[in-house]
């Protein structure tokens, strides 16, 4: 079987890396930094380019670019895909993409799912994907309306050789309601968090609580502008929700009110246990 990549970063390098690890995969990348590409199959990652006649041959082709390069290189290379290769982008965001590439597939005889593995580090580049990246990771499919039950059996099957743990289906618009709150309100709230002043006094009185918290501070701020105005709906209602919430505490202890503080925290422990 053969297995386009399409970019060479965290995400794609990780792909290739995992992919490589089961000899029935034939693996061909493309990266728009060339030496990337020659580094990767120089030292065996991947079994060579991408190229256009390599692409035309792909069973199936991996795209991890940002939302609107996704619809950008599929359109650009819609007639290039062998008729039913399935074609599965890698984007934070579904709705946009699965719009666009839903109807470039129909009109040119391959198959487009929408997808989202759900890992990844604060780091980026190919020199830092690894091919444990996805052990046991969930990948989220959002293929369109009333697609063939075998095909998704088939992405299925493919992509957990890759690693992961568990295939979930769902439409565009429910994943992209669901990662706002799970990934993208996360990633805001600890950027805010760690701009407090008192994080740069932390040294010797910092432990797992701020690791924790500050980890996707770090981030890349071009990729995560384009996901955040991707999805600013349902982004722009969990932070106005979690703003309501806070604004509860503040209010009880300027009260200096601890009935109210502390029922906030009991309900806060116990939407936890619920939401495990």
């Amino acid at each position: 079987m053969n297995i386009g990549i399409v970019g060479l970063g965290l995400i794609g390098g990780s792909l290739a890396k995992s992919a490589k690890k089961n000899t029935e995969f034939k693996v061909y990348g493309y990266d728009i930094n060339k030496s990337v590409v020659s580094f990767a199959e120089e030292n065996g990652f991947i079994d060579g380019e991408l190229t256009d006649i390599k692409l035309s041959s792909c069973d199936y082709i991996f795209i991890p670019l940002y939302p609107e390069a996704v619809v950008e290189y599929v359109k650009a290379n819609a007639t290039k895909f062998k008729p039913d290769a399935v074609v599965i982008d890698c984007a934070g965001t579904k709705r946009s993409v699965c719009e666009q590439c839903f109807e470039v597939a129909r009109e040119n005889d391959f198959i487009f799912i929408g997808g989202h593995p759900m890992a990844g580090t604060q780091f980026s580049g190919f020199e830092n994907s690894k091919d444990t990246m996805f052990h046991n990771a969930p990948f989220v499919l959002t293929p369109k309306e009333n697609e063939d039950i075998l095909v998704l059996a088939n992405a299925r099957e493919v992509i957990m050789k890759l690693g992961f743990g568990r295939v979930s289906v769902m439409t565009a618009q429910k994943h992209d309601k669901l990662i706002a709150y799970t990934s993208q309100l996360a990633h805001l709230v600890s950027n805010a968090f760690v701009k407090s002043p008192s994080a740069l006094e932390r040294k010797g009185i910092s432990a797992g609580s701020y690791k924790d918290l500050t980890r996707v501070a770090y981030l890349n701020e071009h990729m995560w502008t384009e996901l955040f105005l991707e999805n600013k709906d349902n982004l722009i209602f969990e932070l106005d929700n979690i703003i309501a919430e806070l604004e509860k505490y503040s209010v009880a202890m300027k009260n200096n009110d601890s009935v109210t503080l502390c029922e906030l925290l009991r309900e806060g422990r116990v939407a936890k246990e619920r939401a495990d």
